[in-house]
């Protein structure tokens, strides 16, 4: 299937009760066995069922073989935010004492998580790219894992997959990506050499600002270890399903960051209009940073003509550039006289919205990192992020000049 029949046509929906072409909202906590004995098989997973929902949910489980099959995965684990996927996947797989290879390009949330895990002895080594040659030259004998985003956010640097996914197989690591700002309408990490792909589905595929969730996608390509990740002892019978299976009965269940049936829900239904909206979403992004580029503002977008990444977008994403563009103001009190003039904007701290959203990320999202931080992410105090939405692309270009022409 392509992609937006596969959105809307799958096994699963064969399965819906009463010919149902939704799933249903299963809004509860707990499911009936027939016997005691029946209970406890579910509760140890030696048969399949439900049991709790934070251990599991018809509606949530939908949601987690949607996105699977969409990645080409083995399976997926859902959760609780895009944060939670993030950190519930470092912790299935890290002990003290390991290291992350990271690209310092990263969200700003992600890179105080990654300070947090540093406190419990889990450390990181950022570089500045992941490319063979960074990777290569920070491996060590602690590195378990080579973590970065597949487009960074706001820095908007574009990981080329294939070839960090072949540095870190030669080196023995896996490849965890962070494709949110991606979605698999632009890319599939997991056919170009990624091992583990993590979304905030709050973003993109969820679309409409609705819904905090997040979702883990495991390719079942790499061969697990539990003598090079002792994290994953105990699960070595399970082969290359031994780190889904720590994660899902583990890490996910004990942390308890579980996806909400209801959010679950919410994103099964974003997801069905992921590829129309993507579509447009690029369109207007492309079609406004050509506009600002004309009027001479100091604008990144990735497929732009002039932009570094343009090959590499024509390469992996079709020449598609993504939906987040960032421009530089000049002046932080600038910036703040252009972004409050806006009219078709909303001044909001989220992406991937259906509406188009705009920020500073110096003084908001990277509000807790440090200047060298902000630096390597691409974010300085008169750097403007634009998360671009569905409007009509005539209006929010009109509305981004009106507004940076009088700001003076």
């Amino acid at each position: 299937m392509n992609f937006n029949t596969c959105l809307l046509h799958g096994n699963e929906a064969e399965h819906y009760p009463d010919g149902a072409t939704l799933v249903p909202v299963s809004q509860s906590n707990a499911f009936l066995c027939e016997t005691i004995e029946e209970l406890e098989r579910v509760f140890s997973h030696k048969k399949a069922g439900y049991a709790y929902s934070r251990i599991g949910n018809p509606t949530v489980a939908a949601f987690e073989q949607k996105i699977s099959r969409l990645e080409g995965g083995i399976g997926a684990v859902a959760t609780s935010s895009g944060m939670a996927a993030v950190s519930h996947t470092l912790l299935s797989l890290l002990t003290p004492g390991d290291e992350i290879i990271a690209s310092g390009c990263l969200y700003g949330g992600t890179i105080g998580l990654l300070d947090d895990l540093d406190k419990l002895g889990i450390h990181t080594r950022f570089v500045p790219r992941l490319d063979p040659d960074t990777i290569q030259a920070s491996v060590s004998e602690r590195t378990r894992c080579v973590f970065g985003e597949v487009i960074a956010n706001p820095a908007l640097h574009v990981m080329d997959i294939r070839a960090a996914a072949q540095a870190a197989h030669a080196a023995g690591l896996p490849l965890i990506v962070d494709s949110t700002t991606a979605t698999p309408f632009l890319c599939r990490p997991l056919s170009l050499g990624a091992d583990l792909v993590i979304h905030s589905t709050s973003k993109y595929i969820s679309g409409s600002g609705n819904a905090i969730s997040g979702v883990v996608v495991d390719g079942g390509t790499f061969p697990w270890d539990s003598v090079r990740f002792p994290a994953l002892r105990g699960f070595e019978h399970a082969g290359r399903l031994a780190f889904l299976l720590r994660l899902r009965t583990d890490i996910h269940e004990n942390l308890g960051g579980c996806l909400s049936p209801m959010n679950a829900y919410l994103g099964i239904l974003g997801l069905e209009t992921l590829g129309l909206r993507m579509e447009r979403i690029c369109d207007n992004a492309a079609r406004l940073a050509r506009e600002l580029q004309k009027a001479r503002v100091d604008v990144n977008y990735p497929a732009l003509d002039g932009n570094p990444e343009k090959d590499l977008c024509a390469a992996q994403f079709r020449g598609l550039g993504g939906g987040i563009l960032t421009f530089r103001a000049g002046s932080a009190e600038r910036a703040r006289a252009v972004i409050n003039r806006l009219h078709c904007a909303c001044i909001a701290s989220n992406i991937g919205d259906v509406r188009t959203l705009v920020l500073l990320p110096s003084t908001t999202i990277f509000s807790k990192n440090t200047d060298r931080q902000k630096a390597d992410a691409g974010v300085f105090e008169d750097t403007v992020r634009v998360s671009v939405g569905i409007e009509d692309a005539e209006d929010l270009i009109d509305d981004f000049l009106t507004a940076l022409a009088s700001a003076g």
